[in-house]
């Protein structure tokens, strides 16, 4: 009975969840489920899709595109609070660099959706050589193109709006063209949302709960967090997904932002399901006017049929990847680019996005027999996470894998990573749920002699467990997620699987620029 509320809230997430990054298209999603289908007139549409391949079946590859631009979406500066909060200049700073790009799959066949994000300072081949150059970083398409078409309109101040969008026009087929190309996959439908539309969705739905794996601070961005999960204003929120250097460690790393947008958009649908924001007239009306200034689609975007497939969807949360690089390196110029293995890149994509109604996905692998054994050691479990009934679940789900139940109980307050401890004589057992879990067990003196103690903190994929019986318990897709080292493989093909390491680890296995990284869009994540 306990869990019955945080269920009902995560399948909430989940219809949500298919947008991800698109956090823009909420506000389009939310107005389609209340049936408001003319309000979305007056959202710019665009039609820089017009001729391009599509994907077979019923699966679609939405491209989402964040601009780094400080105007809106018809060039319009925008109000002044808005640049005190992002704390990053006005209207005069920025450009039109993609330094969000992300593409959402959605299987033809209803399963979970995935998306990848793609590191900004990847250094590609640029579709179509915008202003003559062919080579540079992924998000430079879009602004190179938009300055070479407004390089060659006659200057007319009666114009400026049209010049705008037509110049933007150039930059979302060029950067469409350019992921197209590096990635292998169609692009059937793409989302442009500008760096206001973050700030005022995060105002809408305010506060947003986060997490973090250690304290941090830069002075650049106005980040300054303490360890653990906290709740954070609009500004703040703002300062969490554009930091990109750590006083604290120099290890801090681009790669580490775009990980930080995903545990943003994990805890916007959070903030959305749970505080009701779908249910509030104010709220879908504030998101919607968002949209109107912020937000572009594709004219072949049906919302309401988006919503749709999105409530449709099975009860299983979309993993968000951040695709690996080689190393770092410098163009001709200078400039910091990061060096990738296309090839690899490729075939990583086309792994993660293969299944039933793609002609030449190979067949998935069988997934894993499960070979936990508690070995007759009790078992307790400690809910220090926000999902009710949950400890009680598992160790109920255990005990039918050898472990003897123990006790069972709350936390005192809320732990943000999960572990596993284990008393004298225990370890075997330790070890075992710890890696069937994705976990590394520790010993502990406060742990009883041959006990485990399995702490649940708020980065555990809980709904994983509520919504499957224990035969289930073994299927390769299960992989925690939560704040473990451990290396993780996929069951996407048989002959090449694809290898994750937890957006979510620290420590010695804090993912490095060259993994790639999965997050679950379930509960709180806690990242660098």
């Amino acid at each position: 009975m306990g869990s019955r509320a945080p269920r009902r809230g995560l399948r909430v997430a989940r219809r949500l969840a298919v947008g991800l990054a698109a956090t823009a298209v909420l506000a389009g999603t939310g107005m389609g489920w209340v049936g408001y289908h003319g309000a979305l007139g007056g959202i710019t549409t665009s039609n820089a899709l017009a001729g391009g391949p599509a994907s077979s079946g019923n699966a679609q590859n939405i491209l989402i595109m964040g601009l780094d631009s400080r105007l809106d979406q018809h060039g319009n500066p925008l109000p002044q609070d808005i640049y005190d909060a992002l704390h990053a200049g006005d209207e005069t700073v920025g450009g039109y660099n993609s330094n969000v790009l992300i593409v959402v799959h959605l299987p033809g066949d209803g399963s979970p959706a995935t998306a990848f994000s793609i590191p900004r300072d990847d250094y590609v081949q640029l579709a179509g050589c915008p202003s003559g150059t062919c080579k540079g970083k992924v998000k430079q398409a879009y602004g190179l193109a938009y300055q070479h078409a407004m390089d060659n309109m006659e200057s007319s101040s009666d114009n400026a709006a049209i010049h705008e969008q037509q110049a933007r026009e150039a930059g979302r087929k060029a950067e469409i063209a350019t992921v197209r190309n590096l990635l292998g996959i169609p692009i059937d439908h793409f989302v442009e949302v500008t760096l206001g539309a973050f700030f005022q969705i995060a105002k809408a739905v305010e506060p947003i709960t986060v997490c973090l794996n250690a304290d941090t601070e830069d002075p650049y961005s106005g980040a300054n967090f303490h360890k653990g999960v906290q709740e954070i204003d609009a500004a703040q929120a703002m300062a969490f997904v554009r930091q990109r250097r750590d006083v604290n460690d120099e290890n801090f790393t681009d790669l580490d932002r775009t990980r930080r947008q995903q545990a943003f958009i994990a805890a916007l649908v959070s903030a959305l399901s749970h505080g009701g924001g779908l249910n509030n007239a104010s709220t879908l009306r504030n998101l919607l006017n968002v949209a109107k200034q912020n937000v572009a689609l594709d004219s072949g975007f049906d919302l309401a049929e988006f919503a749709k497939r999105a409530s449709a969807l099975t009860d299983h949360p979309p993993s968000l990847y951040t695709l690996p690089i080689k190393e770092f390196g410098q163009d001709s110029l200078g400039e910091d680019v990061n060096i990738i293995d296309v090839p690899t890149v490729r075939k990583i994509v086309h792994d993660l996005v293969s299944g039933p109604d793609s002609a030449s996905a190979p067949t998935s692998a069988p997934a894993k027999e499960s070979t936990l054994n508690g070995h007759g050691a009790v078992l307790n479990v400690i809910n220090a996470s926000t999902f009710n009934g949950l400890a009680t679940h598992l160790e109920s789900t255990f005990a039918a894998k050898g472990f003897t139940e123990g006790k069972v109980g709350d936390a005192s307050s809320l732990s943000a990573t999960t572990t596993v401890e284990y008393g004298q004589g225990a370890d075997t057992a330790g070890h075992a749920l710890a890696e069937e879990l994705g976990l590394t067990a520790e010993p502990s003196t406060a742990v009883a002699p041959g006990a485990v103690q399995l702490t649940i903190g708020t980065d555990f994929p809980a709904d994983e467990y509520l919504d499957r019986n224990t035969d289930a318990l073994s299927s390769s897709d299960t992989t925690s997620s939560a704040t473990s080292g451990s290396t993780t493989t996929s069951s996407t093909t048989a002959s090449a699987p694809v290898t994750t390491v937890a957006a979510t680890a620290t420590g010695s296995y804090s993912p490095a620029p060259t993994d790639l990284t999965q997050m679950k869009v379930s509960g709180i994540p806690c990242v660098k």
